[in-house]
């Protein structure tokens, strides 16, 4: 598959819709660009691993909950609700 994409005056290219779903790529994602000794360029999705967000929500000073704690405290919020 062969789609042309037009750079930008700030150096940006949009990559194509088509591109984009047979990657599987979305907003945000993470695009590997290695320049070869031809000339030519690839690209590559990187894909997160797990790993990559362990830790991401902790906040520092908050206690840590169980899971069961956790369905407790939704419950609690739920027979709350009006």
């Amino acid at each position: 598959m062969t789609v042309t994409a037009t750079l930008t005056s700030k150096g940006q290219i949009t990559i194509p819709k088509e591109i984009r779903e047979a990657l599987g790529v979305d907003a945000g994602g993470w695009v590997d660009f290695t320049l070869e000794a031809d000339g030519s360029v690839r690209m590559a999705v990187r894909r997160r691993e797990l790993a990559s967000v362990a830790g991401l929500l902790h906040r520092p000073g908050f206690e840590r909950l169980s899971v069961e704690e956790m369905d407790e405290a939704i419950a609690r919020h739920l027979a709350e609700r009006p």
